[in-house]
């Protein structure tokens, strides 16, 4: 007789990740690997992009922020700003951050001036998303929370229960909201509504969790052109399909953390990732 393993053991094995297209086709491409955009920094974060296909990230213990083009060039966007852990743009043009120092705060960053607006004090940011609306959306990671700040700086919670909040990111029409959890195993989506308001909350995605640890790590997260979610993780960048289907799982580019990725580049054909003092890219198949 067959004997089964006990539910426990089933989702703690994992499947190796891989590095291949064979395990993600139509996503990864073939002979195409992880390749380094920069290095030499102290901890990168804050994965996000602009409408014309750049590629932002933070230098955090350093209040540097940097910008890489599509052809994968690495400058200066801002020096000896706040300590940033979180970077979208809003259609305003601005780039709005989640900062760590020298406040905790929610601030907007204009691209030509640097100048800097702060949205929302005394709070406690982790990660942010900023829709077509100017509506931010942020994890509270303490509170277990997601906070809704409207376009005159007002804040409410949006969302509750949720164990360590962390990446977040919208569908591409901005109907669905998903939010990883990096204590739990969990991703989260809920349904945004033309209020703001976030409905029919959910545990719609079960993220891997290494064998001999109670959680998946789950950070940062993006979404792809087709509503196709990643993860970052203890294991490796996680995906799943529009619906939370899982799909796979892609191997990040070095044994360190990954705690960041976005997508970028003239199609957004670039998955970039920030890994500890590096930042890479990889082609996606579409």
């Amino acid at each position: 007789m067959k004997r089964l393993l006990p539910l426990f053991l089933l989702l703690a094995v994992a499947p190796t990740p891989s590095r291949g297209a064979d395990a993600l086709p139509g996503i990864l491409v073939p002979g195409e690997d992880w390749q380094l955009v920069g290095e030499g920094y102290a901890f990168t974060d804050a994965a996000c992009a602009d409408a014309q296909g750049n590629f932002y990230f933070a230098d955090l213990p350093k209040g540097a922020i940097h910008r890489v083009d599509p052809a994968g060039k690495v400058s200066v966007f801002l020096e000896n700003g706040p300590k940033v852990s979180g970077l979208k743009f809003g259609p305003d043009g601005r780039l709005y951050a989640a900062t760590q120092g020298p406040k905790k705060q929610i601030v907007a960053i204009a691209p030509d001036t640097k100048a800097i607006s702060v949205i929302l004090d005394d709070t406690q940011p982790n990660d942010l998303v900023v829709t077509t609306k100017s509506r931010v959306y942020f994890t509270h990671t303490g509170k277990g929370q997601v906070i809704s700040v409207d376009t005159n700086g007002q804040s409410r919670v949006a969302a509750s229960g949720i164990v360590a909040p962390n990446g977040i990111t919208l569908s591409p029409d901005q109907r669905t909201l998903a939010v990883s959890e990096y204590r739990g195993t969990n991703v989260w989506t809920f349904a945004v509504q033309d209020d703001g308001n976030l409905d029919a909350g959910k545990r719609a995605m079960t993220l891997r969790v290494p064998a001999g640890k109670p959680d998946s790590g789950g950070d940062g997260s993006a979404t792809d052109n087709g509503g196709r979610i990643f993860v970052t993780s203890h294991l490796g960048i996680q995906v799943f399909d529009a619906a939370g289907k899982p799909l796979g799982m892609i191997e990040k580019p070095t044994s360190k953390g990954c705690v960041s990725i976005g997508f970028a580049g003239a199609n957004r054909e670039f998955l970039y990732a920030c890994a500890s003092d590096k930042v890479f890219r990889r082609k996606m198949a579409k």
